[in-house]
């Protein structure tokens, strides 16, 4: 939790710095734009652990059926988290 956080405050902190930089936003409240923007991030890497924590529970309910076909798992992991990302508007 912790390290998302981390992630999605320096990653908004590039982000605004950016837009200012290359003059693509008028921002007036830098601090709050950055709080949007890493709240936002936030959002989506929560979105996006819980598809993964999805996919990995659905691959364990059939993992058997897994194991005896020749499927490979990392792409079955990428097609599942790809359906359910699709399914709810979530672009990865």
């Amino acid at each position: 939790m912790a390290r998302r956080d981390e992630i999605a405050g320096r990653m908004a902190e590039a982000v605004v710095k950016r837009l200012v930089t290359r003059k693509l936003a008028d921002i007036k409240d830098e601090p709050r734009a950055r709080d949007v923007v890493r709240h936002i991030l936030s959002e989506n890497f929560l979105a996006e652990e819980k598809i993964e924590a999805e996919v990995k529970a659905l691959l364990l309910e059939n993992a058997k059926l897994i194991k005896d076909s020749a499927s490979d798992y990392k792409r079955l992991v990428t097609l599942a988290k790809t359906k359910l990302s699709r399914e709810r508007g979530f672009i990865l």
